[in-house]
């Protein structure tokens, strides 16, 4: 598939939003849409390196490091020095990387990953989950789409995005499996995982930030899966646990994320504005 180009709407303060592994930008669609819709918020969402509709990876070996590298280019195309950072699961990583680089005005970390030092129990639980679905995504690549008709396969399909059985709307969950059976940075984003440590230095963090957990997230369940994060983030970072949603609740929940984005940045936007920044 040729690369997509990324969601851009909306004008006011700068906010980019970074998606999950295995998936696109077009899981930010609805809660983009919200932002842009208030007129506070120029909304920027783009597919990350080594997914479907994203630019091809420059080495078999993608890091964290490479996708960072990626996002910061395309901010500095916006003229962008800073902006508010919104990521879940691996978009949260790639979120606190920006932050540490001095992108961040405030941080959003919705159901992050990277939540684990070098060896933990965590840290290879997330892997053998993805390993294990491996099949799965094959066999999807194989039939396509219309494999949810098939009995069971829904509710496999929904169990590590969802907190409800019946999941997503129909149409974003068959682009899920698109985007999941076309990501070529499956393996290389693994293999990363697995030789190099998660996230480091989390009390150092200097942006205002907000952890979001997911009651009904089973890619990183309450509590093993958050623990990291909330023995070393600063004492300043503001958690919220968002009742019966999953591990991608901007597809099930799009209006109190949207809400929730919001709110955060409005009550934080005066004091980390940059004074005649560009912003688009």
């Amino acid at each position: 598939m040729a690369q997509r180009e990324p969601i851009h709407a909306g004008t006011g303060e700068p906010v980019l939003l970074l998606h999950p592994f295995l998936c696109s930008q077009n899981v930010w669609n609805t809660v983009a849409d919200d932002l842009a819709a208030t007129g506070r918020f120029e909304v920027y969402a783009p597919t990350m390196l080594g997914h479907h509709g994203g630019r091809p990876s420059p080495s078999w070996l993608l890091h964290t490091a490479m996708l960072v590298d990626d996002i910061e280019q395309r901010m500095d195309e916006l003229g962008w020095q800073t902006a508010h950072i919104v990521g879940n699961s691996l978009g949260g990583w790639a979120a606190f990387e920006l932050e540490r680089r001095g992108r961040a005005r405030t941080l959003t970390a919705i159901a992050p990953a990277g939540g684990w030092p070098h060896h933990s129990l965590s840290k290879y639980e997330t892997v053998l989950k993805f390993v294990l679905g491996g099949p799965a995504l094959i066999a999807a690549r194989l039939v396509g789409p219309r494999i949810l008709t098939w009995p069971f396969v829904r509710r496999l399909a929904t169990l590590p995005v969802s907190g409800p059985a019946d999941g997503p709307p129909e149409a974003e969950l068959r682009a899920l499996v698109e985007d999941a059976t076309h990501c070529r940075a499956y393996l290389q984003l693994l293999v990363k995982t697995l030789h190099l440590p998660g996230l480091l230095e989390l009390a150092g963090l200097g942006a205002p930030t907000q952890l979001v957990l997911c009651e009904k997230d089973r890619v990183f369940p309450t509590p093993r899966g958050n623990r990291y994060f909330l023995q070393h983030l600063p004492d300043s970072a503001e958690v919220v646990r968002l009742p019966g949603v999953g591990h991608i609740p901007m597809l099930e929940a799009p209006d109190q994320i949207s809400a929730l984005i919001a709110d955060f940045i409005d009550r934080h936007s005066d004091s980390r504005a940059d004074p005649g920044q560009a912003t688009g």
